[in-house]
């Protein structure tokens, strides 16, 4: 495997749907509203999302190599990194200038936002920053923050970030929408810590799974999981997300499901491994029919 080849694998390209789902909801959001988003705009911000994205998978690759994280983990299809470091070694280096090259990209259509909507553009951008370069050394040393990061990042971030770049409002749409991705993110990145806790607490990383067990922590990811959904289902209740968005309620049976068994699952590395992959899919399938039914 070539060094090239290395830094798109640790890219985690079949994992950055995430991010245009997300941003794809402040489109649809912005598109409900009654006028149409300049198409130079709206490519701008999904693009911006993609990239973003991509500069936290690699930082994320390189500063768990470097660590030596990425030595002692047993991977899954859905965690513990993508083992292109530990097979090519000699890619480190390229890697983190792939990172800080696409933070970089980030930054500049940040700044053309900046531009264009002034001080709010400001706040919310500089918060992504932070989250992206910050998240593997310093907010994996501490639960509480560890476990809403991911969430804020994809979620109010990402979601009223798209909204202020389009210049749209933020309405209840988009908070409810924000609070959403908010649960769902939280609750995907918990999950996916149960198969590595024993190797994070080696290398000191202290977030939820380490600090409460894995029992517990699953008990919490379940929990967010169904919140989502009852956020979901109030807003369209009560008027806050348009009446298709109760298409998104379609993956609740299978949420019911991952919430009753993932913690019996914890000690069982196949049944854990077979309901992490049906989270993926569950939370993807969510974000998808939320986009749908808000642009309907």
């Amino acid at each position: 495997m070539s060094e090239t080849v290395a830094v798109v694998r640790a890219s985690r390209p079949n994992f950055l749907v995430l991010a245009p789902l997300c941003a794809g909801l402040g489109v649809a959001v912005a598109w409900q509203q009654g006028e149409a988003p300049a198409l130079l705009d709206t490519l701008l911000v999904l693009i911006g999302a993609v990239l973003a994205h991509t500069a936290v998978n690699l930082l994320n690759e390189y500063e768990d190599f470097t660590s030596g994280l990425d030595l002692i983990t047993r991977r899954t299809p859905f965690s513990g990194g993508s083992g292109a470091l530990p097979e090519i070694p000699s890619a480190a280096k390229r890697v983190l200038i792939a990172a800080l090259g696409t933070l970089a990209l980030v930054v500049g259509i940040g700044l053309y936002f900046l531009w264009l909507r002034g001080l709010p553009m400001l706040v919310l951008g500089a918060g992504g920053v932070v989250l992206v370069l910050t998240y593997t050394r310093w907010i994996t040393r501490s639960p509480a923050i560890c476990l809403v990061a991911p969430g804020l990042g994809f979620g109010p971030v990402m979601i009223l970030g798209s909204l202020i770049a389009l210049d749209a409002r933020l309405d209840t749409a988009a908070l409810v929408v924000s609070l959403i991705v908010l649960l769902l993110v939280s609750e995907l990145l918990l999950i996916n810590q149960i198969p590595d806790a024993d190797a994070d607490r080696k290398v000191g990383r202290r977030h939820l799974v380490i600090t409460v067990g894995k029992p517990t922590a699953a008990r919490l990811a379940g929990s967010l999981l169904l919140a989502a959904y009852g956020v979901l289902t109030a807003g369209v209740l009560t008027g806050g997300l348009p009446g298709w968005s109760a298409l998104a309620l379609a993956p609740l049976p299978a949420a019911l499901w991952i919430n009753l068994r993932l913690p019996a699952a914890v000690t069982h590395p196949q049944q854990l491994n077979t309901l992490l992959g049906l989270n993926v899919a569950v939370l993807l399938a969510t974000l998808a029919l939320l986009v749908l039914g808000i642009s309907l």
